[in-house]
């Protein structure tokens, strides 16, 4: 017959966790280590690929209108599209008149998100992959990143964010880890300019995002 008076095993191995629990409370012992917040620069760029995907597994049904209105927002929020075109139009920025400044504003934003509602037209299940640690630059932060896709070879992006405290945007995207976007518009850019001046790069972009809005 068992002894009632016997406590069960489990509540005996209860009784044994509670005591070391308190001991080491009583010990004065640190608390378990929580995982560390993520870097402030990373955050946007997770949610950056958040929106991505959301809009990639709607490509079909929203087409490039809707893709590029779903990614509108983000994209503006995210990116620090005023200094991305600064940059790409160069030194020569000081020297176009503030309403072609504006229209070439204007137009750089919505080239960009005309670009990626066109590049990311649908979904095979491809997947995200964030770096948590960045390079710090004297230039700004750097936040690695991967394209997973099945079957192919991950693409890797890496993004050049500047910002202070917990406000980080885009201000560049190397493509192939390396290959930096802007010097690329740069050099583009400069051509157009040197041959027909801003008025000829402003209707060079309207130009690009026509193309890029067309139905494939």
């Amino acid at each position: 017959m068992p002894n009632v008076m016997q406590k069960p095993h489990h509540a005996r191995r209860r009784g044994i966790l509670l005591l070391t629990a308190a001991m080491v409370v009583g010990l004065g012992l640190p608390p378990p280590t929580l995982a560390a917040d993520p870097d402030p620069a990373v955050v946007p760029i997770r949610g950056f690929y958040d929106a991505l995907l959301a809009v990639m597994k709607q490509a079909d049904q929203l087409g490039v209108r809707g893709r590029y209105d779903k990614l509108a927002p983000v994209i503006r929020s995210t990116f620090d599209l005023a200094a991305m075109t600064r940059i790409a139009v160069g030194p020569e920025w000081t020297t176009i008149p503030p309403e072609q400044q504006t229209a070439l504003l204007d137009s750089f934003a919505r080239m960009t998100i005309a670009t990626y509602a066109n590049r990311f037209n649908g979904y095979s299940g491809e997947t995200f992959e964030v770096d948590p640690e960045v390079l710090t630059r004297s230039t700004g932060r750097v936040v690695r990143t991967r394209l997973l896709r099945s079957k192919e070879e991950p693409v890797t992006l890496n993004y050049l964010m500047r910002g202070t405290g917990d406000s980080w945007k885009i201000v560049d995207v190397y493509l192939s880890g390396t290959i930096s976007e802007l010097a690329t518009q740069r050099s583009e850019f400069g051509a157009i300019l040197k041959s027909g001046g801003p008025a000829a790069l402003i209707e060079s972009l309207h130009q690009q995002i026509e193309k890029l809005m067309k139905k494939a």
